[in-house]
């Protein structure tokens, strides 16, 4: 057989095994948290909206929420003011709270027309759209950080509507508390919260990390599956650390909360998401709940 045809066999492979996912999968909602470096590099914006409009043009329904956080720093040094950050979260005062949404609404239409262009149709909208993400002022030990927002409840109507009438739904991490003003929400939360409200199948962080290792500065260490209270563990041992302990609480939060499954990727790898939900291998973390198994057709 000539190398031409194992190319393609290939190919005819890969389509196999992708099968029992998109079965598995098909008509259920997965959340795609999408953020890092993946939002600055124009290629790697491409590719993972290209992976998101795949999942959604073989069946499932995505919702994506993004973040930011880069561009308002960018924005806000512009306009002359120093970025400040307490215990990760950005003081969000009058102006940056107004420089914030002004860059997220930005970023959001940009990603909009990126997915209208490969044919597929979506929809930009904040957490204030049909009262999506209700907020309460959030608090960083104690310290007032301005315009910064927990979300309290979530009213997933708007997202139910986008979905049924077949649009893709991308979310930016604004929302109002009971007053109608204005705050900041951190993205993970947002998606969070918003996956645990639509009780999503799958939730997926992009990241600027390949995903949860037992030792941070052991790249060997990778874990490709963890169940709940393995993740408690890892948090007790006091070896998780920085961005990733509230990434990590927040997976366990919404496994709690219903979600089947959360994965946290290296956006930095083209077609991660791809990789992650359609093969055996998988490339980052998967947490699961403790029912749940990660390979379905393994034992067929």
């Amino acid at each position: 057989m000539d190398k031409s045809m194992d190319k393609y066999l290939e190919k005819a492979e890969v389509l196999i095994e992708a099968l029992p996912y998109i079965q598995r999968f098909n008509r259920k909602i997965i959340v795609v948290k999408y953020g890092g470096s993946a939002m600055v590099d124009e290629e790697l914006k491409r590719n993972v909206i290209a992976d998101v409009t795949l999942l959604k043009l073989v069946g499932f329904k995505p919702i994506i929420v993004h973040g930011g956080g880069k561009e308002i720093s960018k924005w806000v040094e512009k306009s002359g003011m120093t970025p400040k950050f307490i215990n990760g979260l950005r003081v969000t005062d009058e102006q940056t709270m107004e420089i914030a949404e002004m860059v997220l609404n930005r970023v959001n239409k940009s990603l909009v027309q990126l997915v209208e262009q490969l044919g597929v149709r979506a929809v930009g909208i904040s957490g204030k759209d049909g009262g999506l993400l209700n907020v309460e002022k959030k608090y960083s030990d104690g310290q007032d950080i301005g315009f910064v927002g927990d979300v309290k409840s979530v009213n997933p109507k708007i997202l139910y509507d986008l979905l049924e009438k077949d649009f893709l739904p991308i979310v930016c991490p604004i929302g109002m508390d009971d007053d109608y003003n204005t705050y900041n929400i951190n993205a993970d939360d947002a998606a969070c919260a918003i996956a645990r409200a639509v009780n999503a199948e799958k939730l997926a962080f992009l990241t600027d990390i390949e995903g949860v290792y037992k030792d941070p500065h052991d790249p060997s260490t990778l874990i490709s599956e963890l169940r709940i209270e393995e993740a408690r563990g890892l948090i007790g041992s006091g070896f998780i650390g920085g961005g990733m302990l509230p990434k990590l609480n927040n997976c366990i939060e919404a496994i709690e909360n219903g979600v089947s499954r959360v994965h946290i990727l290296d956006g930095r790898i083209p077609h991660c998401l791809l990789l992650e939900i359609f093969t055996n291998k998988g490339i980052g973390t998967a947490i699961l709940g403790d029912n749940e198994s990660r390979y379905y057709h393994e034992n067929e």
